[in-house]
């Protein structure tokens, strides 16, 4: 067993599909299979059940998991202290991300950054994706993660991920019984939703109007499990990106896919610019993203279960 199979390993375990785990690892589909069929050979067990909807671990594939998270890190963690032993990186970083993005776990990626260069000095904030990006224009920020296209002008964006946006209401609300809503069926109906300064309440907004779907937000807050509370109290529904869906503060609530067409995406970049003063070790920041904990969960994707094409 090699480290680039425990790789392949975990990202399929996540993602539960084939396309997305060669996406996430940077190989092809076919390349993917391959090793994991390798993998298998050489263990002498079968590690997942493929089928053309679903993948999903074994008993002896979920037996191996940890131990390949276990070797990852290791690795990483080796090759951390290579880094500290022999480059005294210092200065500064001011980093700025949304709440909940899912697409990169920005507290895992900040805590490795810390381990490999203790003596820089982090600078984190909190905020929309949209106080982000112009913080990041004016010199305030070195990097920010952020779910938004808009307003980016000459600054640099590299996209991370991307995932649809499903609605979320209690079990016992007519269009929890709907296989998948119509923008008709939206009409009329109360909901929750975010502040504007977060990035999810303009392409809600937006999509909502394009669509002809005039909705009432009569809930306006400023973090997601304040929403999914209000939502399961039954003041209202709520688009949100399916990794807010997954969450076990929303284990209660029922999902249901948007129209197949005209569903908005939530897409997660980091977005840099040029601080005018002071060192900034942003470049030492993204090349841990190569590597970077991913949020995505598959706990979305065991509730939302999407056609894999051929199953490898």
């Amino acid at each position: 067993m090699d480290l680039r199979q425990m790789e392949y390993l975990v990202a399929l375990a996540d993602e539960r599909q084939f396309t997305r785990a060669a996406a996430l690892t940077g190989v092809s589909q076919s390349g993917l299979s391959a090793a994991i069929r390798s993998l298998e050979d050489e263990l002498g067990s079968s590690l997942f059940t493929r089928t053309t909807r679903r993948v999903e671990p074994t008993e002896a594939g979920l037996a191996l998991l940890p131990h390949a998270r276990s070797m990852l890190a290791q690795a990483a963690a080796a090759r951390d202290a290579v880094v500290r032993s022999t480059h005294a990186l210092s200065g500064s970083l001011h980093v700025g991300s949304e709440q909940c993005l899912g697409i990169v776990d920005v507290a895992a990626l900040l805590e490795r950054f810390h381990r490999r260069f203790p003596l820089v000095e982090i600078h984190f904030v909190q905020a929309g994706s949209h106080e982000l990006v112009a913080r990041v224009r004016e010199g305030g920020l070195d990097v920010a993660f952020v779910a938004t296209t808009e307003h980016l002008g000459s600054l640099s964006q590299t996209e991370l991920g991307r995932e649809p946006v499903v609605l979320v209401c209690p079990p016992e609300h007519p269009l929890a019984s709907l296989g998948r809503v119509d923008w008709a069926d939206l009409v009329g109906e109360d909901f929750v939703d975010l502040d504007p300064s977060w990035a999810a309440r303009p392409v809600n907004d937006a999509v909502c109007a394009e669509h002809g779907a005039h909705r009432r937000v009569r809930f306006t807050v400023n973090d997601v499990h304040t929403l999914l509370d209000l939502v399961e109290r039954g003041l209202g529904v709520a688009m949100v990106p399916r990794h807010v869906a997954a969450k076990p503060q929303a284990a209660r609530l029922t999902t249901v896919p948007l129209p197949e067409t005209g569903t908005p995406g939530w897409v997660v970049s980091v977005v840099t610019g040029h601080r005018g003063t002071g060192a900034s070790a942003a470049p030492q920041l993204l090349e841990l993203l190569a590597d970077a904990p991913a949020c995505r969960g598959a706990e979305a994707d065991a509730r939302i279960a999407e056609p894999t094409g051929d199953p490898a």
